[in-house]
């Protein structure tokens, strides 16, 4: 049968047992929660497979095609509705691995014994994992259980990707994608790894930036010196690296590498205009609750601007010298900085480091000498202007929370939205209900309950709009 040949064309009764299936629904998801798939601990590869095998099971148990999927690191987990004859091809993308607990003593409760707790604007799923990546995760696929229980279908075609190392880089990922790139190919992706703006906004992440990362070590006599037998007469590293820093900002806060901006556009008025019209951006809003208020970087951009649609240009580390307590009057034999670019569309990350890398050179005096480490690079990604299932995601969305659902940016980088881009071809929905305050990567993550429980309903609405178009 074909989705026309079922009278379930709208979201009412899946909505409905998704109400009723709660209870339910939330038992399924502490029993993955209190799975330890700590990726980035070796001694946890048995409970990332564990979680691996869950899914699956949980996926055949909902008509498809599941199957755990070996590689050189953990395992993927795939999953196709092979019923499915009609409507868009989807493509979600999610993961089943946590960050590790430590310190383990900030915990109020057992981080893989899941609970509900009480909190300022309701209950709260606390546990690791809550929100990144599992709570999201069982959404969706709470969303198609009651879809299926509704209308027997599905109704559009599905196709599921759940990783096993998004929280330690996900090496295994990109060979993956490439060698099944045929059997994944889809219309586009649906990724929920992200948030919601507070008050309750739903939203939908168009923008992410790429970065470029770089450590340079600067190196001046070959041993620390006496500052009083050799300070002015020998090169002081920390000085000559200091001059190399302060360089890279002019006094308006614009990067100064040249071609640094080449290829960035300024942001659509429209989507800028809608910003405005939504409380809580505003510069107090986003640095107050860190003791800042006043932006810094490039002058004539909100705070908000600067974090999702400006590259930038950040210090993140500087090491030289005496550092222990009390005082030496040391000149230092080397000095080391690193230094990250986050990078926006259009952006090559590098051309980038190659204009940084020769700012560097240009200013190395006689008798000091410079030595680079990179650590990365990855372009920025921005969905299409008038990429149609935006419209119908964005509709979808404003159903369910009863305000209307924001186009926002992101400050990071989601390294899976371009790895899926460059090997499948395909772009991605962003879709998420996180929000700033879930502690991710923190002891005592949380999940409020309404992004779970709305969370799920919001799928539902959403599956039926992409498949309505």
């Amino acid at each position: 049968m074909t989705r026309s040949d079922h009278p379930g064309t709208a979201p009412d009764a899946a909505l409905a047992l998704v109400d009723q299936g709660l209870n339910a629904s939330l038992e399924r998801l502490f029993a993955l929660l209190r799975i330890p798939s700590v990726s980035t601990q070796p001694e946890h590869a048995g409970d990332c497979r564990r979680a691996a095998e869950f899914l699956r099971d949980e996926l055949a148990a909902l008509g498809l095609d599941a199957a755990v999927r070996d590689t050189p690191g953990l395992p993927i987990v795939v999953a196709h509705d092979r019923a499915a004859t009609e409507g868009p091809h989807v493509l979600f993308y999610g993961h089943y691995d946590v960050q590790p607990v430590d310190p383990l003593a900030l915990w109020t409760t057992d981080p893989f014994e899941p609970v509900l707790v009480d909190g300022p604007n309701g209950r709260q799923i606390v546990a690791r994992g809550a929100s990144d990546d599992k709570g999201q995760v069982m959404t969706f696929l709470e969303a198609l259980r009651a879809i299926r229980a509704a209308d027997g279908h599905y109704p559009l075609r599905i196709s599921i990707l759940l990783e096993g190392e998004e929280e330690s880089g996900g090496p295994s990922l990109r060979p993956f994608l490439d060698a099944n790139r045929e059997e994944l190919r889809a219309d586009f992706a649906l990724i929920c790894d992200t948030g919601m703006l507070n008050g309750g906004v739903p939203a939908v992440t168009t923008m992410l930036r790429g970065m470029v990362g770089e450590e340079i070590t600067i190196r001046g006599a070959d041993r620390d010196l006496h500052s009083g037998m050799f300070g002015n007469a020998a090169r002081n590293p920390i000085a000559v690296l200091a001059d190399i820093l302060s360089d890279l900002r002019d006094a308006e806060g614009r990067v100064t590498l040249p071609g640094f901006y080449d290829g960035v556009t300024p942001v659509d008025p429209a989507v800028k205009a809608a910003w405005e019209r939504i409380g809580g951006l505003g510069d107090a809003d986003l640095l107050g609750p860190v003791g800042l208020s006043v932006p810094a970087g490039e002058a004539g951009f909100s705070a908000l601007e600067q974090v999702w649609t400006r590259p930038t240009c950040e210090i993140n580390g500087i090491t030289g010298g005496y550092t222990g307590k009390g005082f030496k009057t040391v000149l230092p034999a080397e000095a080391s900085a690193k230094v990250s670019f986050r990078l926006v569309a259009g952006q090559d990350p590098e051309r980038i480091r190659a204009a940084f890398r020769a700012h560097v050179e240009a200013r190395i005096p006689a008798d000091c000498s410079v030595a680079f480490h990179a650590h990365g690079g990855s372009r920025a990604s921005a969905l299409p202007a008038g990429f149609p299932p935006l419209a119908q995601a964005l509709a979808a969305l404003t159903a369910e929370w009863g305000k209307d659902a924001a186009v926002i940016g992101s400050g990071g980088s989601i390294p899976v939205v371009r790895e899926l881009q460059d090997a499948l071809g395909i772009e991605s929905l962003l879709i998420g209900f996180g929000l700033d305050d879930d502690r991710i990567h923190s002891p005592n993550e949380k999940y409020d309950l309404e992004s779970f429980h709305r969370g799920t309903r919001s799928w539902v609405r959403v599956l039926y709009g992409l498949a309505s178009a």
